[in-house]
């Protein structure tokens, strides 16, 4: 049986069985910009006992020959920069547009009823403005450098110099992204709409979650699979 390190990142965990950041989702236990930390001090900050977090984990894991999503983890850079864009940029092009016009009816309509939608919507507007120009930077700058690198035999020069240097930048942006799905969850008690909502507020609500999730796995792919390896590559080629 596998023993399970509470020292290990939150990342890692996640990166070795990907059905594990179930578990860390219904705990409010950041995976993608906080996948960094240890999970001891994951649970700290969320004063929850990690033997009971480790428990969790191992339930999750023996379900996991059941589970269906996708083992990042073993993929190729190119597959898995195609991966990203094919089914987490792709999903956002389609969904921001979706959810820009969602916010504002909802929070235009029953703002004065419940002030936190103003704050919703706010939330959505900077993120939505975050991740457009952040995909196109992806696309456009890192992910064509992460592809050079696994193609060529010997390190190649590039205008950002060190991968590593638009890494940062992209990191930077995901910790943006990550405050704003903060704001929209807490604003919103966490997708749970009021008795009076409309069925346009709960579809709202509904298509929220499904974005954070969505959110949670796109960073996490990036931050704790792809740009380790990416760096790890380049430097193994001088």
């Amino acid at each position: 049986m596998l023993t399970l390190d509470p020292e290990q990142s939150v990342g890692d965990f996640v990166r070795q069985k990907p059905t594990r950041a179930r578990v860390f989702e219904s705990l409010k236990i950041d995976y993608c910009c906080g996948g960094k930390v240890s999970l001891n001090r994951a649970c700290e900050k969320r004063g929850i006992e990690v033997d009971e977090v480790l428990l969790a984990i191992t339930q999750n894991d023996a379900q996991a020959d059941i589970d269906t999503l996708v083992d990042v983890d073993a993929m190729g850079l190119t597959e898995l920069a195609d991966h990203i864009e094919t089914t987490h940029h792709a999903y956002l092009r389609e969904e921001l547009p979706r959810l820009d016009f969602m916010t504002e009816k909802v929070s235009r309509v029953h703002g004065d009823k419940d002030r936190r939608l103003f704050k919703m919507r706010e939330a959505f507007v900077a993120l939505k403005a975050e991740l457009e120009p952040h995909m196109m930077k992806e696309e456009k700058i890192l992910f064509p450098i992460v592809r050079q690198l696994e193609a060529s035999a010997e390190r190649q020069e590039n205008h950002c110099g060190s991968v590593a240097n638009p890494i940062r930048q992209m990191e930077h942006e995901h910790d943006q992204a990550g405050k704003a799905l903060t704001v929209l969850n807490e604003s919103t008690d966490g997708y749970a709409p009021p008795e009076w909502a409309c069925n346009t507020y709960r579809a709202m609500l509904d298509s929220l979650a499904q974005l954070e999730r969505d959110m949670h796995q796109h960073i996490h792919k990036e931050n704790n699979v792809l740009f380790p390896k990416a760096i790890g590559l380049e430097q193994g080629k001088g």
